[in-house]
């Protein structure tokens, strides 16, 4: 990718997955067309390309896991399933005319600040380089698989492999499986292997909380409704919204009485599923409910309950030539290892090296947890945005919703630096620290921090969640408060 070769965009995104696609027609929308998305893979999608592991599906409801802008009245079931996610943001992208905007194979590696210039230098996987005013990254939270294997997993005979790289050239009919975690992804496709092997065994380190989907198919009326009658689908999302806040963000900062009707409902779902009294044991968690990621599934319980499947709860020691060894001695043998162990959410952005004002490295300045003000923008790195960043992922609702909000900010800097003459705009640093310490504090008093391992927490910091509503996101990201950063005019 040669700079010289075209005119430089003004505005580059990393990603072409709902974030990135969502900020790119929200821009459009502005009458802001100088931008690219660029995206590593060949296609476009984020998580919902990369996963296609058997069961892979959202668990928000699709009415709710979408662009507000863009309703959907076609989704087949409730939970919408990867395929059918992945052919709506295919969908969106080219109504927006947005694929000539977007650069495949195109792996962004690092940025560094010209504070000459006052633009972004972004590197890519293949040697190419390219200037830019304004850096976007969109590249979520859940894309990097936890690919940390087993002790000993060079000398295991048979197939190993992640569920967010999932080998679809492997028969496992009439296989020996071994499953390692059971979180989010382990719990929709743990049923679907379950009807294919000769054995399977689940190897858990910890329960998780589960509520029933009670999903099924929307009825051809209900279809009908949603896209002809107005409103309909709004007051739908709407009333999903509301849900998510009123009851399941409750028990998120530790509603008492929301907390013992959440046990009740797992616990009288565990013991409608479950007849052996010890399995029920093994599956009843003993950590707060909702300090975890709450999961849901009809299918999970059924799947523990079949003749030939096991749970297993004794620590792994390591892999052998042949199988599954456990601390306590006993080995259980298998043709195939399954990881189940979800993504590397920490530390944030990872895979790409941003070099700041002073040069001062994203990686060491966030060396004690990841942190921004908003989850958008950082001191030190000018004109650096992004999206799904620190402290906005969602417990409780839909992260699309923080996603728009983030998109409609971005959109309202570069208007607003171009309205005030300015070339580039930075967050003060007192203005961040204060912003963290509120929400240091308020995290603290969260039901996440009443557990010590958790994805949502980076050493001892809750770095990845939100602390509030998306009713105050959306509140606190409307309007830009211009005191809160440092201009720089234009050269």
């Amino acid at each position: 990718m040669n700079s010289s070769a075209k005119p430089a965009p003004r505005i580059v995104i990393i990603g072409a997955g709902f974030s990135g696609i969502g900020l790119a027609i929200y821009l459009q929308q502005a009458g802001i067309h100088d931008f690219v998305i660029l995206e590593k893979a060949a296609s476009l999608g984020g998580t919902w390309r990369e996963n296609t592991y058997p069961g892979a599906e959202c668990d928000v409801p699709s009415a709710l896991y979408s662009f507000s802008f863009e309703h959907n009245a076609q989704w087949h079931y409730k939970w919408a399933e990867q395929a059918q996610i992945l052919d709506y943001l295919q969908h969106v992208a080219e109504k927006h005319g947005l694929l000539p905007h977007m650069r495949f194979g195109r792996q962004v590696i690092g940025g560094k600040w010209d504070a000459a210039s006052k633009q972004w230098q972004v590197q890519t996987a293949d040697g190419g380089t390219l200037a830019c005013q304004f850096l976007v990254t969109a590249v979520g939270q859940l894309h990097v698989p936890n690919l940390t294997r087993l002790p000993n997993a060079e000398i295991f005979r048979g197939e190993q492999f992640h569920s967010a790289q999932w080998r679809h050239d492997i028969d496992l009919h009439g296989k020996c499986v071994a499953v390692i975690g059971n979180a989010a992804s382990a719990v929709q496709f743990i049923p679907q292997v379950a009807k294919q092997v000769a054995r399977l065994s689940v190897f858990q380190r910890s329960p998780n909380w589960i509520f029933p989907k009670q999903d099924r198919p929307y009825a051809a009326w209900e279809q009908w409704l949603s896209d002809h009658v107005p409103g309909v689908a709004k007051l739908y999302r709407l009333r999903l919204w509301l849900r998510a806040e009123l009851i399941i963000f409750p028990l998120m900062r530790g509603s008492k009485w929301l907390a013992k009707f959440g046990t009740k409902m797992t616990t009288d779902y565990i013991a409608e599923k479950i007849a052996d009294p010890e399995l029920r044991k093994k599956l009843l968690p003993d950590y707060p409910i909702g300090a975890k990621r709450i999961l849901f599934s009809d299918d999970y319980y059924d799947a523990l309950a079949r003749p030939n499947v096991e749970l297993i709860t004794t620590p792994i020691a390591g892999l052998t030539a042949s199988g599954v060894k456990c601390v306590d001695g006993s080995e259980i043998e298998v043709d195939v290892v399954i990881y189940g162990t979800g993504f590397r959410t920490n530390p944030f952005l990872s895979s790409i090296s941003l070099v700041g004002a002073g040069d001062t490295l994203l990686k060491d300045q966030w060396k004690d947890g990841a942190h921004a003000y908003l989850g958008i923008s950082t001191n030190g790195f000018p004109n650096l945005f992004m999206m799904y960043g620190p402290n906005t992922n969602l417990g409780h609702n839909s992260i699309i919703i923080m996603s728009e909000a983030q998109a409609r900010y971005i959109v309202q800097a570069i208007q607003g630096l171009d309205q005030r003459d300015a070339a580039a705009m930075d967050i003060k640093p007192e203005v961040e620290s204060a912003f963290n310490d509120e929400l240091q504090q308020r995290l603290a008093t969260m039901i996440w921090s009443k557990v010590e391992a958790s994805w949502y927490i980076d050493g001892k910091r809750i770095t990845n969640n939100w602390a509030g509503s998306t009713q105050e996101y959306l509140r606190r990201c409307k309007q830009i408060d211009w005191g809160n950063y440092v201009l720089e005019k234009r050269a």
